[in-house]
Parts: C-alpha cells; sequence; structure tokens
C-alpha cells in the first residue's frame, strides 16, 4: 500500500481513468454508511453522484478527501509508485492508496468543495487561496506580491472580479463558491469534488459555474459533481452513479430519463412528484392575517398591507421573487420580528406581536429556511430536538419528564421514518432530509394547528421531498393547515390549494390551483410597485379568501 506523495502529479491523458474505489465499506456505530460502493472517474469528464440524504454520498467524499478511512474496499489513483509489495496495481497502472488526511488528498490532486465552504472569513481572498502553503521568499518570510499575483491569475480563469486583498467576509455566497474553485485550481487538483454546488445559486450564476466546469473538464480535470437538480445532470454531466442506502446500484448515461433517474434513487416508481391530496372543501379559518406592515430602519415598507387567510386542512402556498417579503411575513406571523401595524389571529387567538411563545401556544409552528442555523440545536440529540417545542408541557415542578419525552420522540421518529442509529444521536450527524423530518416532528409534537414551512425541501433528494409532502397531506388531512414558502415554483404548483404571490413587499394576487401557472404566477410577481391592489382571476377565488 503506497502512502501518497508527489510523484503522483504527472498529467493524465485525456480519457485516462484518474481515480477508482473497489468494493469500499464504512460503518459507524449503529449505521453502516457505505457498503460495496465501486466508482470510477476519467480525465476530461464530469461524473455525477446522485442518490438521496443518506444514502452514503457524503460519506464517500468524505472518504476520498481524507476525513475517514474505509473498513474495507481500496482506493486506487493513477501515477505514483507502488512501493507496497502486498499493494495491488491494476494493469492500466492504477495504484492503491491511503489517504489519512487533506494533505494526502491534497498531495494525490483531489480537491474537494463541500456546501459549508472551508474558508476563514478573516482572511483575504489570496491568504484563503494560499492558506498553508503560501508562497516564501528567500529568508523563509510569506512572499506576499507573488501570493496576490498568482492569487490574482487563478480568480481571473474563474471570472471573479474582485481583488485578492479582499476580506472573504464581505463577499456572497456565489463569490465564495468561486474563491473554492480558485483554491482547488492552486492546488493543482486533477480531480474535483463539488458537492451541491449549485444549492444556494440563482440563474445566471448556475450558468457562470457551469461554464467554469467545462473550462475545467475540457482541460483534462476529472469532476465528481453532487447535485439534488435532476435538470443539471443532462446539462453538464457525462455519467451518473446512483448510490441508494450505501450500495452503488447502477452506473448510467447523464441522459438517462429523469423518472429513471429517481426510480434508481429510491428504488420505487414515483407516479407524482408532487403527490398532493385536495381537500373536498376547507374548514374553518386557522389562520387570519389584516393590513401586516412592518417599516425598515430608513422607513421603507419591508412588507405593507398584507392580508390573507388560511384555512384548516388547506397548503397556501407563499410565492414571489427574492426579496419580496415572504420570509419576513412568516417571520412577524410567528412571532420573530415585530410589526408595526395590523393583526395577526391565530385560530380566534390574537398573539402579542414579536412574541414567539404566544404564537406557539396560539398554535403556530415555524420550519425556518435555515434549518440547521434556526432550526436545530445541531449539538443536542434528536429527542432533545424533537421534544424542545413541548419543553412546557413535559416540565413539572421544574423536573422534565425524560421518559416521557424519549417515548413521545420515539413514537413521532418512527411516524416520520427518520433514519437514524438512535434518539441519542446528535441532529448535525444526520442528513439534510432527516434533518428536515426532526424539525417538523418538533412542531408534531407540540400539536402544531398551522404550520409556516419557509423552503422545506430546499437542499433535499428527490425520495426525501416525496416523504415530506406525504407529511403535509397527512397535517391537512388531520384538519391542520400548513402557509408554505418556496422558490421552487413548480414545488409551490404541485402542492397549493391556493397561491398567494408576493411582489416588492406587498400581496400582488391570489390564484386557485387551476389557475396556478408558471406565467400567471411570474406576471403576478413582476408587478412594479405602486400597481393595484392583488388580483384574483376570478370570481370563485374571491369568494374562497378574504385577501384584499
Amino acid at each position: 500500500m503506497t502512502d501518497v506523495n508527489d510523484d503522483v502529479r504527472d498529467d493524465a491523458p485525456a480519457g485516462r481513468e484518474l481515480l477508482r474505489v473497489e468494493g469500499v465499506a464504512k460503518s459507524f456505530p449503529g449505521v453502516r454508511a457505505l457498503d460495496g460502493v465501486d466508482l470510477s472517474l476519467r480525465a476530461g469528464e464530469v461524473h455525477v453522484l446522485l442518490g438521496e440524504n443518506g444514502a452514503g454520498k457524503s460519506t464517500l467524499i468524505k472518504m476520498l478527501s481524507g476525513a475517514h478511512r474505509p473498513d474495507a474496499g481500496r482506493i486506487l489513483v493513477a501515477g505514483g509508485p507502488a512501493d507496497d509489495p502486498a499493494a495491488t496495481t491494476a494493469p492500466d497502472g492504477l495504484h492503491e492508496v491511503r489517504i489519512r488526511s487533506a494533505q494526502d488528498a491534497e498531495r494525490l490532486g483531489i480537491a474537494t468543495i463541500y456546501q459549508e465552504f472551508n474558508l476563514v472569513p478573516g482572511l483575504t481572498v489570496a491568504e484563503n487561496i494560499f492558506l498553508g502553503r503560501q508562497p516564501r521568499t528567500a529568508l523563509r518570510l510569506i512572499d506576499r506580491k507573488t501570493m496576490r499575483a498568482r492569487a490574482a491569475e487563478l480568480l481571473r480563469r474563474v471570472r471573479l472580479d474582485v481583488s485578492p486583498d479582499t476580506p472573504v467576509a464581505e463577499l456572497g455566497i456565489a463569490r465564495l463558491q468561486m474563491v473554492e474553485i480558485a483554491k482547488a485550481l492552486s492546488l493543482r487538483a486533477r480531480v474535483l469534488i463539488m458537492d451541491e454546488p449549485t444549492a444556494v445559486l440563482t440563474s445566471e450564476e448556475v450558468e457562470t459555474l457551469f461554464a467554469i466546469v467545462r473550462e475545467l473538464r475540457d482541460a483534462g480535470v476529472g469532476i465528481i459533481f453532487i447535485t439534488h437538480h435532476l435538470e443539471e445532470i443532462g446539462a453538464l454531466g457525462d455519467r451518473v452513479t446512483v448510490l441508494r442506502d450505501g450500495r452503488s446500484v447502477a452506473e448510467v448515461p447523464a441522459g438517462t430519463d429523469e423518472d429513471e433517474l429517481i426510480r434508481l434513487m429510491v428504488g420505487r416508481d414515483i407516479a407524482e412528484q408532487y403527490p398532493r391530496q385536495r381537500p373536498e372543501a376547507p374548514g374553518a379559518p386557522l389562520l387570519r392575517v389584516r393590513g401586516l406592515t412592518r417599516h425598515g430602519p430608513n422607513g421603507t415598507p419591508v412588507f405593507e398591507g398584507v392580508d390573507f387567510e388560511v384555512r384548516a386542512g388547506e397548503v397556501v402556498g407563499l410565492a414571489g421573487l427574492v426579496g419580496a417579503g415572504r420570509t419576513e411575513v412568516a417571520r412577524a406571523v410567528f412571532g420573530v420580528d415585530r410589526y408595526d401595524a395590523g393583526t395577526v389571529e391565530v385560530d380566534g387567538q390574537v398573539p402579542a406581536p414579536g412574541d414567539v411563545r404566544a404564537a406557539m401556544r396560539a398554535g403556530l409552528g415555524l420550519v425556518p429556511e435555515d434549518r440547521k442555523g434556526q432550526g436545530l440545536v445541531l449539538d443536542a440529540s434528536l429527542q432533545d430536538n424533537l421534544t424542545l417545542a413541548r419543553l412546557d408541557r413535559d416540565t413539572r415542578g421544574g423536573l422534565v419528564d425524560r421518559r416521557g419525552q424519549r417515548r413521545a420522540a420515539a413514537e413521532v421518529a418512527g411516524q416520520l421514518k427518520v433514519r437514524m442509529s438512535g434518539l441519542g444521536q446528535h441532529a448535525r450527524t444526520l442528513s439534510g432530509g432527516n434533518q428536515q423530518k426532526i424539525v417538523i416532528g418538533k412542531w408534531l409534537l407540540a400539536d402544531t394547528r398551522l404550520l409556516i414551512l419557509d423552503e422545506p425541501t430546499r437542499g433535499i433528494d428527490v425520495g426525501a421531498k416525496v416523504e415530506i409532502y406525504q407529511l403535509v397531506n397527512e397535517l391537512t388531512a388531520a384538519g391542520r393547515a400548513v402557509l408554505m414558502i418556496s422558490s421552487d415554483l413548480p414545488e409551490v404548483l404541485g402542492m397549493s390549494d391556493r397561491v398567494l404571490v408576493m411582489a416588492q413587499g406587498r400581496l400582488a394576487g391570489e390564484l386557485s390551483a387551476d389557475e396556478a401557472t408558471q406565467d400567471a404566477v411570474m406576471e403576478l410577481a413582476v408587478r412594479p410597485a405602486g400597481a393595484s391592489g392583488p388580483r384574483h382571476t376570478n370570481e370563485s377565488a374571491m369568494e374562497g379568501s378574504d385577501v384584499r
């Protein structure tokens, strides 16, 4: 078995195999994360790694980047002598290696860009790109002039128009992504692993990223690309390896039909991507919002005159462009932020503005768009996270009924089919889809009547999405209601019984499920400020609503 060394940096001919994973396995306490996974990567290709949350993608890439070591199987790379007589050399010159650390991966030419960027906010762009590898002068001092010049060239290659001296804390998500790519290029990476790189990018930023990826591919870099957006696969990929339950179940061309990819991922056919079970007739209003208004520090309205209601048994979608005020309205309704005018009535109660506890007592729950930062206590157990919203109920005389908490948490975790090693597992270690189930389960245990879902399936694979949608159906069938905010317009259209559209802080209109099309929603979403009030497309839409 060879340790990594500096001799593996030889340029790979186009199409030559750069990396091969054979039968790797990895277990954690109570969880078989990988069970005989195979994967290969060639120079000049984009190989898409596809699978549900929890399928083993993260464990595999952490193995390739040196964070985890396999329990079984082997990893082979191109180049480098096999100086261990026990190591097997493949006929095409690949050699088995141990990747014990990130430094080992770097020396092998493997660079990984994670969803959560590995950058230091207080350092400049140049300092981040060359962190730990700064060029030195003859006196062993950091050669800042050379470092800035090299950084500037790398930034030019990734089309990022910022100074190398800019602190990364001043950059937005898209620019941070480009700094990470520049850092990978500085490592002379032959293998680039990209974990959900488009999750938080706009469509224009995605196109820029794709252009850079294609240039890297044309230059002979092998790219492992992880995405939940199936439409990206045909646009960028060459081959696809599908993981399911820790196993590699198929390798298919990138042009494979999306329905077939879904079937391979989840092990079953999904006849309906958005399986909404609409109520025959909604019940009484659970939420009434009237004239809700909030002004920013300079007096400009954040949102103004917002009126709507949500009835028992229905899903109401809240759509609009980024900056329209959707999340701000949801936070105000739930009491996270105060509002300056208007009223919020929940099932006949009027909780005080800016009082989250009062909103919770009235029957409101909020699943925030930032589930990790605002919806979970990441280093707490699943039991503690699930029972957090009902802590008052579980406390008697200052003592917490831990046995009762465990019983309730186990019941809802089973109901939601959370993939976990046990209730003591920390929330941080779950996949995105299972984390989202925990956040929703917290509100189920709190007997929430109306649940506000803000970007409920962002960063979640297609199989977990369907499970979330089925849960929404169960909530509304039980007489509860859902207000759903999503930037995924097909999701809004597929799961909503009515769609409210916001534009520039105002409610621009309402559409019934039959009327709601992408064109109709976008027509309302781009209405200029000062346009006439909310529009209903027909009388029936107006009859079931108090939107004014």
